[in-house]
């Protein structure tokens, strides 16, 4: 093995290996009895793998590797989704920048260089999967525009058309007055802003008095169809069912009762829009309101109303509304106001609600059958808390709103013919027969919501609706790995049209991951600038690139500067490069069942030492074995049957973590198997069995098998030095394995289990740690032999005593290990118990206490010079409010460390003070 642990060289290996050998294929392992699958979220084709990304699919990975070593036949399912608008916008932008609209190109060309666009930039997430080890059947890989995927598409949408659970309706939707679409709820991001409350005079007809309502949008006064007050307000029950002279319009509107009116709110007067306000559309439903469309698709006024306003931008038709009205003597006051304001994710343009002709999906029918499944145990989410969200909404479900304006997307399969008439159809052949020989037809220019295609991934990539054999093998599907925030818009519509169009749930556990967020707990996004790219956590990056990336763009200058100002305070040496199996393992670590996961630089750090930590063991192990001839059932040590046995207890507790998803509890079994039981004790205990001919055999047998299972188990985790040590390990047992991902994953073997050598080393630990820990409290070198006294001892500790006593020798570094009776007189000495038994390492000669309590009493004033530094920042206002939070955090975490050094320090001061 390299002396040097090199991650990039021995990723590009195995890479290579595992694509030529095909080692990924479902076709691994298809004559065992038992499948295993897994459906990747689709990922955007326009995007890269984030963090959110690269966590979850380390997870899947985790699972699949898992149960291809359990011997199942494993389909990890890949794919990207077409992602309708956000895929469009790519290509408009680049043809802005050449001064080209998609409507000068026409339809079909614009689909063509979309094509063109996805085939030539479209494969960015898909490399970038590879890189992580993401172990898909990429001969599998799924596109939702595939031609088999479109006609599912197209079957599923004319089924539920026949069966009365789509029609075509005028409704109120989310519209984006840019991209001239719908959008669905999960595009649409409410930013809390800060606005306005206008309160306007609205004269009440054939009198003098007035009703003053509250509004944060005055321009929807033209489409106003009535004044809702509560029923029991007092202040209004006589104005009830008398009409308004509605203001700047030549209208009369009605004065109507509703129980949904706040009466605190403002005045405790509503205007009501139907046209313009979801809840105002539920109130006019109530009330046979009528439905006054004030504005363009482009959020302009329109010719509805009065010419005064037509052809104005909606915010300048504000402006001079509130002056006109101003002008008139109607209006009461200005009042600033918070609120959350409706933006689209994509264009940041203010969503409108607004009424248009489009495709729906009636949910309710479908909605209920899905409830069930989860009620009947059919798909359990986890954590299982998840249900209650998705209860709560799947019995609260609207219809759907499918259709979309815009070009790029599966078409509604829909025709019309000149009167208007509609045909839903496969093809234009089907529907041409519909609507009989010779009649002119032309297809609906909208697409479908990119979800309604998604709904159908588990079963349509496994090619539903043909009877295929991979539908038949791998359907119902094991597990979805995703994220909550999209149960509502993906989760439930799979589960929902899984059961319509298979009669199955299309998968058995729905497993909810925690959100990624930085260090300091803040949501990943490049307007804080504090984006980290998986890919540059395992190549590294310099500064000056790290900072090109997160202002790249930015607009402002002021936050430009702050996150440069941010990203120089952590990390003024760029990011190192770290490796795959780093960051993988950092993931797993972080697997909790918790909602936000905070993402620290220094637990990948951490992992990174790990992945050195088992190189160098490794290394260790072979050069150890290099001549050596293994003799499989040789006699083993104590050590030999406690590491054995501690194997066997890792493998019990990995198989159960794995089963409940506890892959953060998964991680930390291995880790302190590896790290703590195998290289900070087992091979310390080798080096004088290895030594010594009697038992050097059996250590040299157990070096190699538990290495090779210690690896074994590892692999999903971090498969690509799991790979490299495994071959390795090929040259010393004679084997000859192409790729550990072809061994089977180890088993327990309860034969191995040794309680009374675990116990014997355990004592064994406590007695060495004990001295240890002395060591460190006295300031004593860790090298410098010490005598020890041992007391009130057992016929157990005795025989520990003497069996152990050149191991401990080496372990402990003691000079003499001497028995005192009960009655001898014990040295002045500093003490650790092993049970009841006590060590006594006597400390005349060993330390000149004057001058120790001189050294602890300069460390703990340096400290306190710390202290009062850290204090004097964070009671400085100007320091906590005007620094940056990352760096106020870093003085906290500061402080905190040094309060806990000066209490140690002052701890170790006490016990050397009473000597």
């Amino acid at each position: 093995m390299e002396k040097t642990y090199n991650p990039k060289q021995i990723e590009d290996k195995y890479r290579a290996l595992w694509a030529a050998d095909n080692l990924f294929s479902s076709n691994v392992n298809a004559s065992s009895d038992k499948a295993y699958s897994i459906m990747l979220p689709p990922p955007n084709v326009t995007g890269s793998l984030h963090m959110g990304h690269a966590f979850q699919h380390t997870i899947m990975d985790i699972l699949t590797r898992y149960h291809r070593g359990k011997g199942e036949q494993t389909l990890w399912q890949p794919g990207t989704d077409h992602a309708g608008i956000a895929t469009q916008m790519v290509v408009e932008r680049q043809l802005a920048a050449q001064d080209i609209t998609r409507h000068q190109l026409g339809r079909e060309k614009f689909i063509e260089k979309i094509w063109d666009w996805k085939r030539q930039s479209g494969g960015t997430i898909t490399a970038q999967m590879r890189r992580l080890g993401s172990s898909v059947d990429w001969e599998k890989e799924r596109f939702t525009m595939d031609e088999a995927m479109s006609n599912a598409v197209s079957k599923v949408f004319v089924q539920l058309h026949q069966e009365g659970l789509i029609y075509r309706g005028k409704r109120l939707v989310n519209w984006d007055p840019v991209l001239h679409t719908a959008v669905s709820d999960l595009e649409v991001v409410s930013v809390e802003e800060q606005g306005s409350l206008w309160y306007m005079r609205y004269p009440v007809s054939h009198s003098d008095e007035v009703m003053v309502v509250a509004t944060t949008r005055p321009e929807t006064l033209l489409g106003d169809s009535a004044v809702a007050v509560h029923p029991e307000d007092t202040r209004y029950q006589h104005l009830i069912g008398k009409t308004i002279d509605l203001p700047l319009t030549k209208r009369k509107i009605n004065i109507i009762a509703d129980d949904y009116v706040d009466q605190a709110f403002g005045t405790g007067c509503v205007k009501i829009t139907p046209a313009h306000d979801f809840n105002d559309y539920e109130m006019g439903q109530r009330h046979g309101l009528d439905i006054l469309n004030i504005f363009t698709d482009d959020a302009k006024i329109n010719d509805a109303v009065e010419s005064a306003y037509v052809g104005m931008d909606r915010f300048v038709a504000r402006k001079q509304i509130i002056q006109d009205l101003d002008a008139q003597g109607l209006l009461e006051k200005i009042e600033p106001h918070k609120l959350m304001v409706p933006r689209g994710d994509r264009t940041h343009a203010v969503i409108e609600p607004y009424m248009t002709d489009q495709w729906f999906v009636k949910v309710a029918p479908l909605a209920q059958p899905a409830i069930d499944a989860v009620k009947e145990g059919k798909i359990r989410f986890i954590p299982e808390n998840w249900d209650k969200t998705y209860f709560n909404w799947m019995e609260n479900i609207q219809d759907w709103c499918i259709s979309r304006q815009i070009w790029w997307g599966h078409r509604i399969p829909a025709w019309y013919d000149e009167k208007g008439n509609i045909f839903v159809a496969n093809s234009l052949e089907e529907a041409q027969t519909q609507a009989g020989k010779g009649v002119k037809l032309s297809q609906d220019t909208d697409v479908l919501d990119t979800w309604f295609s998604s709904a159908l991934w588990p079963f349509s990539t496994l090619g539903w609706p043909e009877k295929t054999p991979d539908l038949a093998r791998f359907y119902p599907t094991d597990v979805l790995v995703t994220g909550f925030d999209i149960i509502f818009f993906w989760v439930a519509r799979m589960i929902m049209f899984g059961l319509k169009f298979t009669g199955e749930v299309p998968f058995k556990d729905i497993y909810i991951t925690g959100l990624i967020k930085d260090g300091h707990g803040q949501k990943m996004s490049k307007s804080k600038g504090n984006v980290l790219d998986p890919i540059d956590l395992i190549d590294g990056i310099s500064l000056e690139d790290l900072l090109e990336k997160r202002t790249q763009g930015m607009m402002q200058p002021k936050m430009a500067k702050k996150i440069t100002q941010q990203t120089k305070q952590e990390f003024a040496d760029g990011i190192p490069a770290f490796g795959t199996d780093a960051l993988r393992f950092t993931f797993a670590a972080l697997a909790s069942f918790g909602r936000d996961i905070k993402f620290d630089l220094k637990r990948i750090e951490g992992y990174r030492n790990f992945c050195n930590k088992l190189w160098n063991a490794s290394r260790f192990v072979l050069m150890n074995l290099e001549t050596a001839h293994i003799t499989p059932d040789a006699p083993l040590s104590v050590a030999d049957q406690w590491i054995l046995s501690r194997l066997q207890n890792t493998k019990i507790k990995v198989e159960k973590h794995l089963h409940d998803y506890r892959l953060d509890l998964m991680s930390h079994e291995l880790y302190e198997f590896v790290w703590g039981d195998y290289c900070g004790w087992y091979l310390e205990l080798s080096k004088p069995l290895l030594a010594a001919p009697s038992t050097r055999a059996g250590t040299q047998a157990t070096l190699i098998k538990v290495l090779n299972e210690m690896v074994t188990l590892l692999h999903p985790i971090i498969p690509f030095i799991t790979e490299e040590i495994f071959n390795q390990c090929q040259t010393i047992t004679g084997k000859n394995s192409t790729s550990l991902m072809t061994q089977a994953y180890p088993a327990v073997d309860k034969t191995l289990c040794f309680e009374e050598s675990e116990h014997e080393i355990h004592w064994l630990q406590t007695f060495v740690l004990g001295i240890r820990k002395i060591r460190a409290e006295m300031n004593i070198p860790p090298t410098k032999p010490l005598p020890c006294f041992v007391q009130n001892f057992s016929t157990i500790d005795e025989a520990y005593l003497q069996k152990n006593a050149a191991i401990l020798s080496a372990l402990a570094k003691t000079s003499q290990i001497e028995l005192l009776n009960v009655t001898d007189e014990a040295p002045e000495s500093a003490m650790a118990l092993v049970g009841e038994m006590k060590i006594l390492i006597p400390l005349a000669g060993l330390i000149d206490k004057d001058q120790e309590i001189a050294r602890l009493n300069k460390e703990i004033g340096k400290l306190e010079q710390q202290k009062n530094q850290s204090e004097a920042k964070l009671n400085n206002q100007k320091f906590t409010t005007g620094a940056p939070a990352a760096i106020v955090e870093v003085e906290r975490e500061r402080l905190a460390a040094t309060l806990s050094a000066i209490d140690d320090l002052n701890q170790q001061l006490t016990k050397i003070s009473t000597l």
